[in-house]
């Protein structure tokens, strides 16, 4: 793809998603299945690339939010197993059965639908029951005085015709942060998986680990692991930095093209608002992009980007479409130059850190307008 036609446009290196599965690969147990998240298209990396590269790396299985992400996978030909992680509707059960896919269960309803689904399509449907151990989200609930009454509930369902209980899992809401409250979750977890074993109900694929449990917590990566931000080259907390021998590389670099370069006088206001009064005379670059890209409002008089491997401060409000830059201490800036917003060498993480979110916010929120080009 021609990156001289661009605005604006993002490069998913598929060698640096390779790197960081196998080194993630390589901290995981033999025998360990290693689940891909591809949900949000991908943590906005663009799905379908992403699944199709795991799929021939030997993932085991991948993750999506919704049957509506699954369907576009199995669209493009992606045959690897898939597991919806959120809520599915009772309505869309018979469509996630024909796909091939399997659905989270977490309450009733929702297993008594899929087994209709099934019995209706005659086959057998896939799900993994989801415990509810402390992110009070999804699942059936995994607390101290409820663990009996779950496990009887999802002994039951488990029996219900036409449908597979291949999995069982939770989630951490604190593994990037909180030792003891990840430990409660996970003793929460097994003490659940004994009383159904007691019950004669055994699941072949019981997982909890995603990117900080992965790295912070070996005990914890039992049958199958689901990495997701550190699939995509970002450690989920700084401490976990130098977990990964290998380390982990950045899959997505943002860059754009200088649209426009003008001299400006001492005292000209610049973008929306006039926040920003030049204290000097300056050079200000134009950039064609703008929050309708991705590039996040609050970077306006904070944010910076890359220009000759240089930083260029942000100048006044980020605009929809465009931003403008300070490029007075950096020779030889022309239209067509290309600027770094995120990447190897101006991480995301710095901009994330500026507007006080993560980087998953970051990168899952680059435009639908932002071309990707892949890097194979």
């Amino acid at each position: 793809m021609d990156t001289t036609r661009m605005r604006t446009w993002a490069e998913i290196s598929l060698p640096n998603l390779e790197h960081n599965y196998r080194a993630l690969r390589a901290c995981i147990p033999y025998g360990c299945k290693f689940m891909g998240l591809v949900k949000a298209d991908g943590y906005g990396h663009g799905a379908v690339a992403v699944a199709r590269k795991l799929e021939q790396l030997g993932a085991d299985y991948l993750a999506v939010a919704c049957v509506d992400e699954a369907a576009r996978l199995r669209s493009e030909g992606i045959r690897a197993p898939i597991l919806i992680l959120g809520a599915t509707p009772p309505g869309e059960m018979e469509l996630a059965a024909e796909l091939g896919v399997t659905v989270t269960v977490f309450e009733e309803s929702g297993a008594l639908a899929l087994s209709q689904a099934a019995g209706k399509l005659g086959r057998r449907a896939k799900m993994h029951i989801k415990a509810d151990t402390g992110m009070s989200r999804l699942g059936f609930a995994a607390r101290e005085g409820e663990l009996e009454r779950s496990a009887e509930e999802i002994a039951r369902l488990c029996s219900l015709p036409g449908l597979e209980a291949e999995g069982i899992f939770t989630h951490f809401a604190n593994a990037d942060g909180d030792e003891e409250y990840t430990m409660l979750q996970f003793t929460r977890f097994l003490d659940l998986l004994s009383l159904l074993e007691e019950k004669g109900v055994r699941f072949p694929i019981r997982h909890c680990a995603a990117s900080a449990a992965v790295l912070n917590y070996p005990c914890t990566h039992l049958d199958m692991v689901r990495p997701g931000i550190a699939l995509y080259g970002h450690y989920p907390d700084p401490g976990c930095e130098g977990m990964v021998p290998d380390g982990l590389r950045p899959v997505m670099s943002l860059y754009t093209r200088v649209a426009f370069v003008k001299p400006l006088p001492a005292g000209t206001a610049v973008s929306y608002g006039c926040t920003r009064v030049l204290e000097r005379d300056s050079l200000v670059a134009t950039l064609p992009v703008g929050y309708g890209d991705g590039l996040f409002r609050q970077l306006s008089d904070r944010g910076q980007v890359l220009l000759h491997g240089r930083p260029a401060p942000i100048l006044g409000r980020v605009c929809m479409d465009m931003c403008m830059v300070d490029v007075t201490d950096i020779p030889g800036v022309n239209a067509g130059d290309v600027a770094t917003i995120y990447g190897e060498d101006l991480p995301v993480e710095q901009a994330a850190g500026l507007v006080g979110t993560i980087q998953y916010e970051l990168l899952c929120d680059v435009g639908v307008r932002v071309p990707r080009v892949v890097l194979a």
